[in-house]
């Protein structure tokens, strides 16, 4: 059960002025919710291109717990870790394009049985650079499709965490696909 919005905020406010044990208690409490959004990212992603659910939600929980920056509220708090599930699969997928591309292995061969295309990754971070094009066209819309594809919120949750309709979310989403998929299209 999710902890009520009022809670996660009097507990992010006692973090934000100094409370180190506020932060402390507030991370495990939100496991729960953090390991649904992960868990969510992860049946987006399909192949070996991925991080599984687990170290997901492990190197999210360590990106929050060590982050220096102050959390507004409930919904501010959960837009980070959308950002933080991202910057994570996008350093991912980059660490497995650079090991594909040479990366200090031995190359292998088709014989060898160890070709094996990497797709996944390379949308990953095609995706990552149109969305960065996106938010300087419309960063509502980049955020949208953040805490959408990256944290994997329904479009109602979404509209509820960026204070918008759900009308003004679903706009935005279909907008934004549209763009992205024809900046996807000519890379």
């Amino acid at each position: 059960m999710p902890l009520p919005s009022h809670e996660v905020t009097r507990l992010l406010a006692a973090a934000n002025e100094g409370d180190a044990a506020a932060l402390d208690a507030l991370l495990p409490l939100l496991y729960t919710e953090l390991h649904a959004l992960a868990h969510r990212q992860r049946q987006r992603q399909h192949g070996p291109a991925t991080l599984n659910t687990t170290a997901l939600l492990h190197e999210a929980y360590e990106k929050l717990a060590h982050a220096d920056g102050h959390y507004a509220n409930r919904s501010h708090f959960f837009r980070i870790a959308a950002q933080a599930m991202r910057q994570i699969l996008v350093d991912y997928a980059r660490r497995r394009l650079a090991v594909k591309r040479g990366g200090g292995v031995d190359a292998a061969t088709f014989e060898d049985g160890g070709f094996v295309p990497d797709t996944r990754s390379e949308e990953i971070v095609a995706l990552d650079e149109a969305l960065g094009q996106l938010a300087q066209l419309s960063a509502r819309q980049a955020q949208v499709v953040e805490l959408r594809y990256f944290a994997g919120f329904t479009l109602p949750e979404v509209a509820d965490l960026l204070s918008i309709s759900s009308a003004t979310a679903w706009r935005d989403w279909a907008a934004a696909q549209a763009w992205l998929q024809q900046a996807l299209g000519e890379a």
